[in-house]
């Protein structure tokens, strides 16, 4: 890739004005100005054409195949939200249903520059097919609860199903496996344990989502006597594998607590925001050292899964929210949904940023816009200008998946006609 300024996110924060970036199957094997750029024996150039050139953004908390029930139960109180409308929904869902909504949210992701993305939602073999399927790079783990689930039945076949994830991916390039109890609220002691002790046995991701709500929090205070991150740590749950999505209603110490065991937060705004679930307390997290990262959630609380849409509203909505415009300045929101996504997921040596020997995972973002023009500092456009639209190319593992905005390995139309059909499906049901 030429002809565009690089954005690293290295640990030194490299930028190169006019640079170039080299790949060599899956991986970067050069990058630097291209003045010292040689094009000789090079099958193929990518010309950004004076842009971007950046790693890929990194969704790090969503429920793919919810594209399907995109704007089906919107303005409403989360647990309303959820019993009344969401569950309902999921236990129509099959396997292909959950294939075909997850190649949409794909196909969304990479159009919209996401080059890895991670899911927690029922059939996740199908959303893994998906993910392979379309060429971006996922970790996936199917959701564990307390009662049946409309994929796996009884708890007890949900661990299975989670242990052949695990044996079934365990050598992809590009899928990586999880183990993901739901929430405190819907899983027991006994069910945390279990799949905290999978996920140290394979070294691999725990993820939960954790203390999304002021009524959560009384919820499990009434059920335990202690607040959900203290919950955790009495079963000895916390620990640097943990990725706990949300944490809106957080005490000190509790941050404190998440801070000392290394516990990876992910921070998703706009979800919260629609479900009015409360601010997260992102810049506290910070403070004390947590690695925070971003995510959109699904689109059924958000509505769509644009990661430069995320990126804005959480610089914009802790700076009013602390009356402070420098919290969470523009190059910290852009490591939020890079490298610091990397890390929470364990995968920060192989992507998260552009440096030599990590996986090409690569975006271009075409600058030639009005909305972008004049650009004095590239950060600041990409956090509070540039669009989903303004993407250009998307190279995931070495493969050109998008080029001058159009999907390279899948026919968008289709994949969305098949959602069509899917949506068709579950209004009728619901009138029933």
């Amino acid at each position: 890739m030429t002809n565009g300024t690089v954005i690293t996110m290295d640990p030194h924060g490299t930028q190169i004005p006019d640079g170039a970036v080299a790949v060599k199957k899956d991986r970067i094997i050069w990058i630097g100005p291209m003045d010292d750029f040689s094009s000789e024996n090079v099958p193929k150039i990518i010309n950004a054409r004076g842009g971007i050139i950046m790693p890929g953004l990194i969704n790090a908390h969503t429920h793919a195949a919810m594209t399907c029930f995109r704007g089906l139960a919107d303005d409403l109180p989360l647990m309303t939200w959820l019993n009344d409308h969401v569950f309902p929904a999921e236990a129509t869902l099959d396997q292909e249903k959950v294939f075909s909504g997850a190649l949409l949210a794909c196909a969304e992701m990479i159009l919209s520059g996401t080059t890895c993305f991670t899911d927690m939602y029922l059939f996740e073999d199908a959303v893994a097919r998906a993910a392979k399927q379309a060429g971006i790079r996922a970790v996936v783990g199917e959701v564990l609860y307390d009662f049946p689930s409309p994929n796996y039945g009884t708890i007890e076949n949900g661990f299975e199903y989670t242990e052949m994830l695990i044996d079934k991916w365990q050598r992809d390039p590009i899928i990586n496996i999880a183990v993901e109890p739901h929430s405190p609220y819907l899983c027991s002691p006994d069910l945390l344990q279990k799949a905290a002790n999978i996920s140290w046995n394979h070294g691999i991701p725990l993820i939960i989502h954790l203390s999304e709500t002021e009524r959560e929090v009384r919820n499990i205070q009434r059920r335990y006597g202690k607040t959900p991150v203290n919950h955790l740590a009495n079963l000895e749950i916390l620990c640097p594998n943990l990725l706990a999505a949300h944490c809106v209603a957080l005490t000190e110490e509790e941050i404190d607590l998440l801070a000392r065991f290394d516990v990876k937060v992910v921070h998703n705004p706009q979800s919260n925001m629609k479900l009015a679930s409360g601010i997260a307390p992102v810049p506290a997290l910070m403070e004390k050292g947590v690695c925070v990262a971003l995510g959109t959630d699904g689109c059924a609380s958000n509505n769509d899964l644009d990661m430069f849409s995320e990126m804005d509203t959480a610089a914009k909505l802790h700076k009013v929210n602390t009356k402070d415009p420098t919290v969470l300045d523009a190059a910290t929101v852009l490591r939020m949904a890079t490298i610091e996504s990397a890390r929470a997921l364990g995968l920060s040596q192989i992507t998260g940023s552009l440096e030599t020997g990590k996986k090409a995972d690569i975006i271009t973002i075409n600058t030639s816009k009005p909305h972008l023009t004049p650009m004095y500092h590239p950060e600041s456009h990409l956090v509070y200008a540039a669009r989903a639209s303004d993407v250009d190319t998307v190279i995931i593992n070495g493969e050109v998946i998008a080029e001058n905005g159009k999907l390279l390995k899948a026919d968008i139309e289709q994949i969305m006609e098949k959602v069509r059909t899917i949506a068709m499906e579950i209004r009728t049901a619901q009138t029933k």
